[in-house]
């Protein structure tokens, strides 16, 4: 998925850099328009890891966009796209809102009570009131961080230390907790932006607009197929159960890692590589 987006990109975003972090560069060798970056993930599971290559383009760029790996990009990208300083997404709301509608939904989940209560010790953290109306619910698969007074830095700097920390107390995903009590602790704002004239794929949203009539099943559908092709996979019994025995495994070994390392060299985990800023 990302060779395609880096392929689009080429196409209809030339003259841009597309950093890519990953444990396997080599596969981007032929992408010209790629700075792939070897990377091991430093925390249980990759979801924090967008940090890293964000902080390194903030080293090239003062504007820099994130996309995750399965978004697609459909057309030229505007010259006229402009951002606010700090971080722009294109749907955000009030985190709390968002929170107390899925416990209306699944009153009873475990998981949700966990999420709660690992949120709130990465607010007591932090010291930051849970209940600000300030911190909001990113939706962190396509965003825009612009940078402000070095508070970017900042903001990058306590997301890490926050991502870490959530995973010690066993929450490995949802970056967009972190992301917003990180930013409203380093006074970063955030900003809510359809990107109007940025034509996009992922297919969460392209769903939602074809259930709201906003889209037609033929619009999309060439990157409905090409994802389905390369998602879906095929196994037998065994390999289905040896799949899960090394995630399994795997998350073992992290969540064990990550929790002996954040004691004894916790900058092991959480410092950025030294870049030089050009902005």
């Amino acid at each position: 998925m990302a060779k395609l987006l880096a392929q689009d990109l080429e196409q209809f975003a030339p003259g841009y850099p597309f950093i890519i972090y990953s444990d396997r560069p080599h596969l981007f060798k032929n992408n010209l328009n790629v700075l792939a970056v070897k990377h091991s993930c430093r925390g249980v599971l990759p979801y924090h890891e967008r940090r890293f290559a964000i902080w390194q383009a903030l080293s090239i760029s003062s504007s820099v966009m994130y996309l995750d790996a399965d978004v697609r990009i459909c057309a030229s990208v505007p010259e006229t796209l402009d951002f606010l300083p700090g971080l722009t997404a294109r749907s955000c709301g009030n985190l709390q809102k968002h929170i107390q509608e899925q416990f209306t939904r699944n009153p009873n989940s475990p998981k949700l009570q966990h999420k709660k209560y690992v949120l709130e010790r990465m607010a007591n953290q932090i010291g930051i009131d849970i209940d600000s109306p300030e911190l909001k619910f990113i939706n962190e698969f396509l965003f825009v961080v612009n940078a402000h007074e070095g508070r970017e830095l900042e903001f990058l700097k306590i997301w890490g230390e926050l991502a870490i920390y959530a995973d010690t107390l066993g929450m490995h995903k949802h970056p967009t907790y972190a992301m917003a009590l990180a930013a409203v602790k380093s006074k970063f704002p955030i900003h809510q932006s359809e990107m109007n004239g940025l034509d996009f794929f992922d297919d969460r949203i392209e769903k939602v607009r074809l259930s709201k009539g906003q889209s037609t099943p033929g619009a999309k559908a060439q990157y409905f197929h090409q994802q389905n092709i390369i998602e879906k996979v095929d196994h037998n019994l065994f390999q289905s159960i040896s799949r899960l025995v090394n995630n399994k495994s795997s998350l073992l070994y992290n969540r064990t890692r990550v929790q002996l390392v954040s004691k004894m060299f916790p900058s092991v985990l959480v410092d950025y590589p030294e870049l030089k800023s050009n902005h």
